[in-house]
């Protein structure tokens, strides 16, 4: 017989017991959830007074997420594989096109069932599995809020400049070894002291603050054009350049793929943002129109300004943090010159600090949650993100280890999405087993893992490794490997989902069909709500009988 677990009284808890329960996850007053293993506030399905998105506050997120400092820096990679500007613009074109396509494929789970990628995870690698594709994207958004962070310091390093010409200009007393100057690392501690009350902000209130970044950082790009073109009289020479590439159709899929896979991260992970939609549909037009429109606009101001820069100036410069300081030396510090340098920092500043948010923060705070559920929420994990984020000194990976990140993007993790919950599991979902962790959850599998997710995981990111590889031990290498690893993202997208399919069809998955393709807002979450809480309070001792056994 199943033993009910009974919670000890406050008068018999030890200091030690009550300090615990002190600093757990708070619970709302009256709610129909509870904190335990695999739930709490953040983690359980979006209720309905918190879906507070509209067709608009998704537009508003691709313009933090499309419009922003790597968008417009995007140009140089791609003209450096040797395309002319018009054939890298046609990448940028189709690659943000896909990136549109890919979110809203991604992002129906979330209009559905109004869970995020941390438990959606479940249904596809187990309960105890999905910690593998949590902490693999939790290690890589922690070094790549750092580099944001890092880019975000720089811009308060330029803003403050403007105001105070000798903070421009200060000593640097840091060994050049560190790759970092005083006043930058001054500029992060600061931009991270602004960062951190953005934090306490929950994700359904943030679209205010996103409107005002976002209109801050466009702004700034309509102050760069307009100086850049008048002043050079015309768009520059980057648009007369010829095409120097060896071969131009590789050259094109390596422009298109660094497209798919500088969203890639916030593609994969689109729920975490759309279940917060007040109803279905309303991400679907910002994702098919905002998404691609506001990536190509914003490569494009990126590609104009720094060719027409590039002749008033006579430096490249591809970063408009590094624009706007040369603009202030080129002019010598003129009231005028610091004006503009000092509010087109502002909306680097601003912008920096949203898109930490929007790819990073509430996304890595929810995978940090699913860790630890009782002790972390997405406010504390945004916490722990952004002192370890810094901590990790990411200016050094930025002089050594980016193709090491880029490696770790999660493209073979695809398949949970398009072929699990698209195509067979028909976006049906049994949703309060994503709540249970143990055998009378239809998602345990065996023993809490899916042995099929990790074969098709490791089947299709294997092809990659070898590039990988040799990328991270000589950034030019160039061969048939290392080709192939630069069209990793796309490639793993497609055999990672026909793998999983391949795997499936071969052994196939138990229970399908089970469960609502929405969700039913009268479902209790946690380990004492009605169901879930007899399976949840099975004796630790009782008889494990997983479906993947049940047929031996």
């Amino acid at each position: 017989m199943p033993s009910v677990m009974v919670s000890q009284s406050p008068e018999a808890l030890t200091g030690w017991q009550k300090f615990v329960k002190k600093i757990e996850c708070p619970i709302d007053e009256g709610a129909d959830y509870t904190n335990d293993t695999w739930t709490n506030r953040d983690l359980i399905p979006i209720p309905p007074e918190r879906r507070t998105y509209k067709v608009w506050s998704f537009f508003i997120y691709w313009m933090i997420s499309g419009a922003c400092i790597s968008a417009y820096s995007t140009g140089s990679s791609l003209l450096a594989y040797g395309l002319t500007a018009q054939q890298a613009m046609a990448c940028v074109v189709v690659g943000g096109i896909i990136t549109g396509l890919l979110s809203v494929a991604s992002g129906w789970m979330g209009e559905n069932h109004h869970i995020g990628f941390t438990v959606a995870s479940r249904y596809t690698w187990g309960l105890r599995g999905s910690y593998f594709p949590v902490i693999l994207r939790v290690f890589t958004s922690i070094w790549w809020f750092g580099i944001q962070g890092y880019w975000g310091g720089q811009s308060c390093r330029v803003t403050l400049g403007a105001l105070i010409p000798g903070f421009a200009h200060m000593k640097n007393t840091i060994p050049l070894s560190s790759h970092i100057t005083t006043n930058d690392l001054i500029g992060c501690l600061i931009w991270w002291l602004l960062y951190i009350p953005l934090v306490m902000v929950p994700p359904e209130h943030l679209q205010k603050p996103f409107i005002v970044s976002s209109m801050c950082f466009m702004a700034t790009l309509v102050g760069l054009i307009i100086w850049s073109v008048t002043n050079a009289g015309g768009g520059g020479p980057l648009f007369h350049t010829v095409n120097t590439a060896q071969s131009t159709s590789w050259s094109m899929a390596f422009g298109i793929t660094s497209i798919l896979s500088s969203w890639g991260s916030g593609t994969i992970g689109q729920s975490d943002w759309t279940r917060y939609a007040n109803r279905k549909g309303a991400p679907t037009l910002s994702q098919l129109v905002a998404a691609p429109l506001t990536i190509t606009l914003c490569c494009l101001v990126g590609v104009v300004v720094t060719s027409a820069s590039y002749k008033i100036l006579g430096t490249l410069y591809w970063s408009p943090i590094t624009l706007l300081a040369a603009m202030q030396e080129h002019y010598h510090s003129d009231s005028k010159i610091r004006v503009a340098v000092f509010f087109g920092g502002l909306g680097c500043t601003l912008s920096q600090l949203s898109i930490n948010v929007v790819l990073n923060s509430v996304s890595t705070g929810m995978d940090m949650a699913g860790l630890w559920p009782k002790m972390i929420n997405i406010r504390r994990g945004a916490y722990i993100l952004a002192t370890v984020g810094i901590i990790c000194n990411p200016w050094q990976i930025l002089s050594s280890a980016t193709t090491f990140l880029t490696g770790l993007l999660p493209d073979g993790q695809c398949f949970a999405v398009f072929a699990d919950y698209l195509v067979l599991r028909k976006r049906t979902l049994k949703i309060q087993d994503l709540y249970i962790g143990n055998s009378s959850s239809i998602y345990w599998y065996y023993h809490g893992f899916h042995w099929r997710a990790f074969l098709a995981w490791a089947i299709s990111t294997w092809p990659s490794m070898p590039g990988f590889v040799m990328l991270v031990q000589d950034s030019t290498t160039s061969n048939g490997w290392t080709k192939f690893f630069n069209i990793s993202f796309l490639v793993g997208i497609g055999l990672g989902f026909f793998t999983f399919l391949a795997i499936c069809l071969i052994s196939p998955l138990p229970h399908l069909g089970e469960g609502l393709n929405y969700l039913d807002d009268t479902i209790v979450f946690g380990s004492t709500a009605g169901t879930a809480g007899t399976a949840a309070s099975i004796d630790s001792g009782a008889k494990v009988i997983d479906d993947d056994t049940k047929a031996v």
